[in-house]
């Protein structure tokens, strides 16, 4: 089963990116190393940062109509939808250079496995 157009994938595999992954058979055995403490920590506070966007935001709002206190989510949603950027930004520093060489390391993968 093709997940691509025809024309769409030839179209991809005439490009440098997609033609350099095929030729070097890129596969996902950079996973096999254990990762870092510092890439697990980032991985950890980035998902914290998901964690505290929206649904904490959703939950301020909840809490502010059961305790009819709208300051809860005038003051509280702000507040923790600022935080979990914060984090986020803290993630983002620490998976540095190294989530961006797994995630070129998952794309090549990716894309050979579209075109062949």
């Amino acid at each position: 089963m093709q997940l691509l157009p025809t024309a769409l994938r030839e179209r991809l595999a005439r490009t440098h990116f997609a033609s350099q992954a095929i030729a070097d058979k890129a596969d996902l055995s950079a996973f096999g190393e254990k990762p870092t403490p510092r890439l697990i920590l980032g991985l950890l506070i980035l998902a914290l940062s998901f964690l505290l966007g929206w649904p904490a935001v959703a939950a301020c709002g909840i809490a502010a109509v059961y305790f009819e206190e709208p300051l809860v989510l005038v003051v509280g949603g702000p507040g923790i939808y600022g935080f979990s950027w914060l984090l986020w930004a803290v993630s983002v520093y620490l998976l540095g250079k190294e989530s961006y060489t797994y995630g070129r390391v998952f794309l090549r993968w990716a894309v050979r496995r579209m075109l062949e």
